[in-house]
């Protein structure tokens, strides 16, 4: 197993069209009126320059259905087991957007054992200019690998040591057009590449499902949140 897989076309035209009607309807009729915690942009005197939506699942029906779903029964098959949804997410790189950095999902997660599934579905075309996706094979087999503070905005963590030969050797990356949908386990190793063009956005929905048989490690938690405190206060002394 690689630790990811990349299914063409897993929703077709019509129901592409569909759920970025309801992605246009939600940033425009429900994220203007949902709390910070849950928006985040590039420059947030800039509306245009949206960055992050988080739990869009517990506001709208659509998207209630949307993570209920096939994409359920999928995350269900590539993990072996009942999976619980846990969150649908908007993401966008606008023209100029971070790279996000190298990074495995499961060092936010804090799962005892770490068995979850994240998926990423392209709303646009998406390519090496505006930010595709890419991939470490059988990275997910080495559990988690050493993060720090990285400087970009929902992305606070990255990882300290990548760019060993097996990263390097064994890098894969995804252009992707609406309605593929690339999924990886939450130890897989992954990043993207920032948005260089000038005029192009590179807007995509997250899903993440976690096993319904791992556990919230709460002294995981605790110590990763002393851990931002940390970095806060540091921060503020600088």
């Amino acid at each position: 197993m690689n630790g990811f897989i990349n299914i063409p076309n897993f929703f077709n035209r019509n129901e592409i069209e569909n759920i970025i009607k309801a992605t246009d309807r939600y940033i425009r009729e429900i994220a203007p009126h949902r709390p910070a915690k849950e928006i985040f942009y590039e420059d947030d005197d800039n509306p245009d320059s949206l960055k992050q939506i988080q739990v869009m699942h517990q506001h709208d029906a659509f998207f209630k259905d949307l993570i209920e779903g096939k994409l359920k029964k999928l995350a269900e098959i590539v993990l072996g087991k009942p999976a619980e949804p846990v969150n649908l997410q908007y993401f966008n790189k606008p023209p100029g957007g971070q790279a996000t950095p190298p990074h495995q999902d499961g060092y936010y997660f804090k799962l005892k054992p770490n068995h979850a599934v994240t998926m990423w579905l392209a709303l646009e075309d998406v390519d090496k200019e505006n930010g595709y996706v890419s991939y470490v094979q059988g990275s997910h087999r080495y559990g988690l690998r050493h993060h720090g503070k990285s400087g970009v905005l929902g992305f606070s963590q990255h990882m300290l040591d990548f760019g060993l030969p097996h990263d390097v050797n064994n890098l894969v990356s995804f252009p992707a057009k609406p309605g593929d949908l690339l999924a990886h386990h939450s130890l897989t190793i992954h990043k993207a590449e920032g948005n260089s063009s000038k005029n192009r956005t590179r807007r995509v929905l997250g899903f993440i499902y976690y096993a319904k048989s791992s556990k919230i490690d709460e002294a995981a938690v605790k110590a990763y949140k002393e851990q931002l405190e940390l970095e806060k206060r540091m921060g503020n002394e600088q």
